[in-house]
């Protein structure tokens, strides 16, 4: 069978891998389109290299831009990208602008349609992702969801019926990647003790970047916890900051240019906690068992919060006190899978090809 996985941003990447080695062990064709909406090197071609992905097939160069422009620029290019390859499947990832465009063209080109991570949903429609899974989940021809949670989405909105429950394709890369670096040192800036307790933090979302007084409580909170911060900053986030006139590295701010997928599960590991807006990273954490602070009103995974690993921060004002909360309570729960997701992935494509 021939897939065409559309990728291109940094999540995207890290799903991408176990997916690829699945569909190799069944001898799939996989054309990879990397549409290059993350652009920078540490945020893209080098999630290649450190997770073993082969290299893309296609990449169409987008780059950043509104919305709009984004999403139009991708989508223009994947009907001529899915015109030439014609796969039996496309295979689109999260919710992203680049899942988007992958999702419409398919859809218009008669192309039966994958959803890897079908099935979340924050029920916040201000937040550009809400609205690009909701759109692909409906127009999917199957839903894969990561979660019973998500599969309980699924059927309340009537697509039971495309719907799987496969697990978390996230959590195969995780577990392999905890082992391979369990013995590695942390990668830390100079002046950091790896004995003494820090925080890994990341903030790339909108809503926290795009709003100069927002932000500036943010970067305040983090600056007065008792404890370095390493803060990796997006790119993103360092164009807001400067356009703000904010200073990033103040306080116990420490900034420092993203880093490869393996070197930040390790920071992570050996942290006192994630303070993040990421959905991947707040679930990572769990995994790992770290505390995290997640800079948001609400999250896609519910589990986290449910079990007590992860705070929502509905106040920024609250930040400082929220991080430095107790350790929470230990768990055995493991609500996102058993490491063989990504195997489910391209056994459920292949039974849903054969219908």
């Amino acid at each position: 069978m021939k897939i065409l996985s559309v990728v291109g941003a940094r999540p995207q990447f890290v799903k991408l891998a176990p997916v690829a080695t699945a569909m190799a062990a069944r001898g799939d064709e996989h054309v990879i389109v990397h549409t290059g909406q993350h652009y920078d090197i540490n945020m893209s071609d080098v999630f290649f290299r450190d997770l073993g992905i082969p290299a893309p097939d296609r990449h169409l160069a987008v780059g950043s831009g509104s919305h709009g422009r984004q999403t139009g620029a991708m989508l223009a290019a994947m009907d001529e990208v899915l015109e030439e390859a014609r796969p039996d499947w496309v295979l689109v990832y999260g919710d992203t602008n680049s899942t988007l465009a992958g999702t419409l063209s398919a859809v218009k080109m008669g192309i039966p349609l994958a959803h890897l991570e079908a099935g979340l949903r924050s029920f916040n429609r201000r937040m550009p992702e809400e609205h690009n899974r909701v759109l692909t989940d409906h127009a999917a021809d199957l839903c894969l969801a990561p979660t019973e949670v998500a599969m309980g989405h699924l059927r309340t909105e009537g697509l039971a019926g495309s719907s799987v429950m496969v697990g978390d394709v996230m959590t195969d890369v995780l577990l392999r990647v905890r082992d391979a670096v369990a013995d590695r040192p942390a990668e830390l800036p100079a002046g950091v003790d790896p004995e003494q307790p820090y925080y890994v933090t990341t903030l790339h979302r909108a809503e926290n970047t795009d709003d100069a007084d927002r932000l500036r409580t943010i970067i305040d909170g983090l600056a007065g916890v008792q404890a370095p911060v390493l803060l990796f900053a997006h790119p993103r986030l360092r164009q807001r900051a400067a356009d703000f006139g904010i200073d990033l590295d103040r306080g116990s701010v420490t900034v420092a240019d993203p880093i490869p997928y393996p070197a930040l599960v390790r920071n992570v590991m050996t942290s006192a906690g994630v303070i993040t807006d990421s959905g991947g990273l707040q679930k990572e954490a769990f995994i790992l068992r770290v505390p995290c602070t997640t800079v948001r009103t609400e999250t896609e995974w519910t589990e986290t919060v449910d079990l007590g690993w992860n705070v929502l921060v509905q106040d920024p004002n609250d930040l400082r006190d929220l991080v430095q909360r107790p350790t929470p309570a230990a768990t055995d729960e493991t609500p996102y899978g058993d490491g063989d997701a990504a195997t489910r992935v391209v056994e459920a494509i292949h039974t849903a090809q054969r219908r």
